[in-house]
């Protein structure tokens, strides 16, 4: 059974820092590429980070690029997003999951959802 587990959110004044996790079983992690989404509530999920299988190939969303930061350790299973110079913008619900094909900024290309970790940002 394929799951993704988010942790590391949580309340962080603004222009403080945040480090996702996401651990996943049940797949062959290391072939995957992996991507975080968040949504805001009344929004819709929106892309935000995605990484290769080898960690060779990043891409982020122009609202936080330069801010953020998508790794992983395949020894570990583990993905992660560091998070900087935090915004209230930046509140959301932020999920990871497995890319399937497509376009990777796009959220109905990827499956096995984690439930998600909230991230409130506010002083």
């Amino acid at each position: 059974q394929v799951q993704l587990v988010e942790s590391g959110g949580g309340l962080v004044q603004p222009g403080g820092s945040l480090r996702l996790s996401c651990a996943a079983s049940g797949r062959t992690f290391s072939s995957d590429n992996m991507g975080w989404f968040r949504q805001a509530p009344g929004k819709e999920r929106e892309f935000v980070a995605y990484i290769t299988w080898s960690g060779g190939s990043t891409y982020y969303a122009d609202f936080v690029k330069g801010r953020f930061t998508i790794s992983r350790d395949n020894a570990k299973n583990t993905l992660y997003l560091q998070m900087n110079s935090l915004k209230p913008e930046d509140t959301a619900v932020y999920y990871c999951a497995v890319r399937t094909g497509g376009n990777y900024g796009y959220w109905r290309n990827y499956a096995y959802w984690g439930q998600g970790t909230l991230v409130t940002v506010s002083s």
